[in-house]
């Protein structure tokens, strides 16, 4: 497995320190998903000003959301390719913060949250129906619960 990685810092430096936390969850990922293949994906942390503007432009939400993922692979023939340029995630940082108080766990359990199931949604995983929603949220859980965060 090859992971080609850009990580975009939009708000304070002292966030830093996540890139190398999202590079070790994406081998998570693909590990438990058994994917071997280059992947090229970028992360980005953002504003809440930013997160609504993009909301709003690309999905005509003129709001505040968490995380928002932009898959690049919408062309099933192709999704087996290499590399595998999957797309973009972006995560509001200060959203994140709020939502990890509302929900009474760690900051870091929340940015981690939101960075696989943006990941999960760049490989295909989709909530819009139920049953999807089980298979992605099991995911998720079997991704993160071993980490203890």
């Amino acid at each position: 497995m090859e992971i080609e990685f850009t990580f975009s810092n939009d708000v304070e430096q002292e966030y830093d320190f996540l890139e190398n936390h999202f590079l070790s969850l994406s081998k998570r990922v693909f590990n438990h998903l058994k994917l071997d293949s280059y992947f090229i994906f970028e992360v980005n942390l953002v504003s809440l000003a930013k997160i609504q503007n993009i909301n709003n432009t690309y999905r005509n939400i003129d709001k505040v959301t968490d995380v928002i993922s932009f898959a690049f692979e919408d062309d099933v023939d192709n999704i087996f390719s290499t590399p595998r340029i999957l797309g973009e995630i972006f995560i509001c940082i200060d959203k994140a913060k709020e939502q990890a108080k509302e929900y009474n766990h760690s900051f870091l359990r929340e940015v981690s949250f939101l960075f696989v199931h943006g990941l999960l949604h760049l490989l295909g995983y989709d909530h819009m129906k139920k049953e999807d929603e089980v298979i992605m949220f099991k995911l998720q859980d079997e991704i993160l619960d071993p980490l203890n965060l």
